[in-house]
């Protein structure tokens, strides 16, 4: 009994060894640790000065290596480059004097187009007056086409024709009336070419055509050559119509080639000069030109 008091109070005195533990954990007070790195900084100020140095050499070793370089290369393009620039300053005249000669050219072109201009309305003026002289050469004369041409043929021969033409037409004709008359030269051997009959004056030459038209209209079987006189190939049909200039009958060929493909009712000739007209109550147009043909033949 005695030595259970004993324990029990040893044992409520003395800590057990996990009291001690905790106790010696908590009472215990342990120093601050220190972790001592001599020298650290300097190293890193001595790494980055060094680096720094570096840098800076390098950066001065690739500045000369490259003043060397262009230095170099002036050296080697230099002369090339001056005789570039030469040579472009060269160009550069060659295309400063082109360029003038090319103004100086575009001037005379433009006055040349300008003369051209005025030369063209001074030809269309002559060419206007001597078609109106030839006009008036022709005021009188009639010309026979189709007539039938025989080996013997002579002006008395065609004479007679144009008395006999008048008396078939009822137009009183006169061998004084006939000033000049004569076949022009064919272009193609026994092609008949046209007669040309001059007579004394143009209101002769009028009634002709008139009378002639008119025989024309009332008769079917329309002028032949047998009106003529002829007893050889007597039905060989005869045209009467007024001489025209050489302008003239080209105009008048166009004129007939429009009124058929524009469907013009009448193209007829008056005193040397040529005339359309769509229908009657249309306007005369008088045909001066072949531009004008071509315009009314594109006209919708």
């Amino acid at each position: 009994m005695d030595k259970f008091l004993v324990d029990k109070r040893l044992a409520q005195k003395s800590p057990s060894e996990s009291n001690l533990t905790q106790a010696g954990i908590s009472d215990v007070t342990t120093p601050p640790s220190y972790l001592f790195r001599p020298g650290k900084r300097e190293r890193e100020n001595e790494w980055h000065s060094d680096f720094m140095d570096f840098k800076d050499e390098i950066k001065a070793m690739m500045g000369a290596l490259m003043a060397v370089q262009e230095k170099e290369l002036k050296n080697l393009f230099s002369p090339t480059l001056t005789e570039i620039q030469k040579s472009n300053q060269n160009i550069e005249s060659s295309i400063a004097l082109l360029i003038s000669k090319n103004e100086e050219l575009s001037k005379k072109v433009a006055q040349l187009e300008q003369q051209k201009r005025k030369d063209g309305e001074y030809i269309s003026i002559l060419e206007n007056r001597i078609e109106d002289i030839q006009r008036n050469d022709r005021k009188n004369s009639i010309e026979l086409k189709n007539v039938p041409k025989t080996k013997t043929e002579s002006k008395e021969d065609m004479v007679n024709m144009v008395v006999r033409l008048g008396k078939s037409v009822d137009c009183n004709i006169d061998i004084r009336d006939v000033n000049d008359i004569f076949r022009v030269r064919g272009k193609k051997e026994g092609q008949s070419a046209p007669i040309i009959v001059e007579l004394s004056s143009t209101i002769l030459k009028t009634n002709v055509l008139q009378k002639s038209k008119s025989f024309n209209v009332r008769n079917k079987s329309k002028l032949r050559a047998k009106h003529l006189g002829f007893t050889k190939d007597e039905e060989t049909p005869i045209f009467v119509s007024e001489q025209l200039t050489v302008k003239g009958s080209r105009l008048y060929y166009l004129a007939r080639d429009l009124a058929k493909s524009k469907g013009y009712k009448f193209c007829w000739t008056s005193y040397g000069r040529v005339y359309v007209r769509e229908h009657e109550n249309a306007p005369i147009i008088t045909i001066s030109s072949e531009y004008q043909v071509t315009g009314l033949m594109q006209a919708s």
